[in-house]
């Protein structure tokens, strides 16, 4: 029997705890259809062998989704689309129709495209997790089609333990059972041998979001999820406050864990930084003049409250130069950013598109630093007229939260955001 996890949005580090707990073979990502995927370019890796998992896609954008139900004819030429595209098996997942004859009807053009399977929640597009499951409208579904079905919606009134997945699939007739809800309250309901205390889960849990430097509000939403009727006690008021991964780990007592392993962390970012100069790529200029290079900012590898717009400021003033100038774009197709910044007349900037204006602003500034062959503030890096101006005059307002960026003189000469219009990308020179 293959146990198939359906994930939620937000829940990325639980797929590491559920695939290394027990029966659960196949993770099944929602929502995989999306902007950023739709504008990607498709590269073929000779030396990579494909791997015998189905590709499983969940349309969810754009009266797609469960919306799709109503149009029988997009689903099927959406579903022959991919089959004819790809090498990979295809499958597909939908609710059932109001009517069971009306679901059987849709399944059965379903599997005239040549799909490999199909999942099935048994709810109606209007109903949620409150209202039971309809095992009966699954069954015969299984005992209509002649491709395997997979049987999906059954988390909390039928499966609460692992010997209930099977239970489940025998109650639908399917192949195979999709869990979802009952995964995220505790992914160890995948051990044939019964389910862990919930501190333990938490525990390992929390240590898998530490160490693959998870963001804290997606380890909360989770940890809310397996705490559920428990989020009213002591440790839950904790957790709720909690507004820091570190304080996330005080309220289960891993404070200890937190900073051990943030130290070696850092450790070895330091080390790497020593041993792998980042930006091996030259710096080239254009035919506009502008000097562009590849990289991007990484907030974590610098010290708090340092910048390389900060230690690009300090240099200009070392060096009696007019303050950095910086022009930014946005890309209307994917809503990226991109700066410029124009330093003794000369242009700067990376050949990478940022998700904010402020990362791409330090992102132009490293270029500039680079350039000059100028510390940009790296942990590990020294930069003493830096730190002598941090201590004699700090740029930080007492009134500013830490880790946010200080304010430095002159930014108000900024020249202004401007967004490209139409896709082009030629409102600045050199574009």
């Amino acid at each position: 029997m293959v146990l198939g996890l359906l994930s939620i949005p937000g829940v990325i580090k639980a797929f590491l705890l559920c695939s290394g707990t027990g029966d659960c073979p196949l993770i099944s990502l929602q929502e995989l259809v999306d902007l950023k995927m739709l504008q990607c370019k498709r590269v073929v890796n000779g030396e990579c062998s494909p791997g015998p998992g189905m590709v499983c896609a969940q349309l969810a954008r754009g009266g797609m989704g469960a919306a799709l139900l109503s149009d029988p004819d997009k689903i099927e030429k959406i579903l022959s689309t991919l089959v004819k595209g790809t090498h990979r098996p295809v499958t597909c997942k939908i609710r059932i129709l109001p009517s069971l004859e009306d679901t059987l009807s849709l399944v059965k053009r379903i599997e005239r495209t040549g799909i490999a399977a199909i999942a099935v929640h048994g709810r109606k597009r209007e109903e949620r997790p409150q209202h039971p499951v309809s095992c009966e409208v699954i069954k015969a579904i299984a005992e209509t089609l002649s491709i395997p079905v997979i049987a999906n919606g059954g988390s909390h009134d039928h499966i609460q333990k692992h010997l209930d997945i099977e239970g489940f699939r025998q109650a639908t007739a399917a192949s195979s059972v999709m869990v979802a809800r009952a995964a995220m309250w505790n992914p160890s309901i995948f051990l044939k041998d019964g389910l862990r205390p919930l501190e333990e889960v938490m525990e390992k849990y929390i240590k898998y979001a530490v160490q693959y430097d998870n963001h804290y509000t997606n380890t909360k939403y989770c940890l809310c999820q397996m705490l559920r009727e428990q989020l009213e006690s002591p440790q839950g008021r904790l957790l709720h406050a909690a507004q820091s991964s570190q304080e996330i780990c005080e309220a289960f007592g891993l404070g200890a864990f937190y900073e051990e392993t943030m130290r070696e962390l850092d450790a070895r970012r330091a080390d790497f930084l020593a041993k792998t100069p980042e930006g091996t790529e030259e710096p080239t200029e254009d035919t506009t003049g502008i000097i562009k290079m590849a990289v991007r900012f990484d907030r974590r590898v610098y010290p708090p409250q340092v910048t390389p717009k900060m230690c690009l400021l300090e240099w200009c003033r070392r060096e009696k130069l007019a303050q950095p100038v910086y022009e930014t774009v946005q890309r209307p197709l994917d809503r990226m950013f991109c700066s410029v910044v124009t330093v003794a007349e000369q242009k700067y900037q990376s050949t990478l598109w940022d998700k904010s204006k402020k990362l791409a602003e330090q992102t132009a500034a490293i270029v500039c630093l680079r350039s000059q062959g100028l510390p940009e503030g790296r942990l590990g890096e020294e930069n003493p007229s830096l730190n002598k101006r941090k201590r004699e005059a700090p740029d930080q307002d007492p009134g500013v939260p830490r880790g946010q960026e200080p304010a430095v003189p002159g930014e108000i000469c900024k020249k202004p955001f401007v967004a490209l219009e139409n896709g082009e990308e030629s409102l600045l020179e050199g574009w």
